[in-house]
């Protein structure tokens, strides 16, 4: 199933086909519309003229936070998804050999999937359970009992189309609504 999570074919192309593009855009996708979080690392490619998790864990804070900041800003909170990008990034050079594929394709089981997404910067519970089922749904990484550890709930994971996109939005919407309660 092609992933259709944003307007533009080349993002969506470039989260089907770069790991890391990936686990930027679920880094990204938090007080933002999902849209604009996942097409926030083409537009991060773009403006660098890569998507290098070495060369991004090593930049000078400073100028990454710039190029967040550039019109249109990659995220609401530019400075912070700055942090947090380079921290995602920083982890995979130190843990995955800069390699972000590695942090599924090495995994042994469900349970260690789960818990090396978990020590990713920017990774809690719910985006665990998300990444986990966009992992299985999309790109058939299923290791043995990965099931307990994916979203039960419709996320982009399940989305193919402008409808099943809406159907997620108002998942999430109520989800927070829930939590706040």
């Amino acid at each position: 199933m092609p992933i259709v999570w944003t307007e533009n074919p080349e993002a969506n192309r470039l989260l089907e086909t770069d790991p890391l593009a990936l686990l930027i855009g679920l880094v990204l996708d938090q007080q933002v519309k999902m849209e604009k979080a996942f097409a926030g690392p083409y537009e991060l490619k773009q403006r660098l003229g890569h998507l290098d998790a070495g060369k991004i864990a090593a930049s000078d804070p400073d100028k990454l936070i710039t190029v967040f900041r550039e019109r249109p800003a990659l995220h609401r909170f530019p400075g912070s998804m700055a942090q947090r990008v380079q921290a995602l990034c920083q982890a995979i050079v130190k843990e995955y050999g800069g390699d972000a594929a590695a942090v599924w394709t090495g995994a042994r089981d469900g349970d260690d999937l789960a818990v090396r997404i978990k020590k990713l910067p920017g990774f809690g519970d719910m985006k665990v359970k998300i990444l986990v089922a966009v992992l299985a749904k999309k790109f058939g990484v299923k290791p043995a009992g990965w099931e307990k550890h994916a979203a039960s709930w419709h996320t982009v994971a399940d989305v193919d189309s402008e409808a099943t996109m809406a159907e997620a939005r108002a998942v999430k919407r109520e989800m927070k609504s829930k939590a706040k309660g």
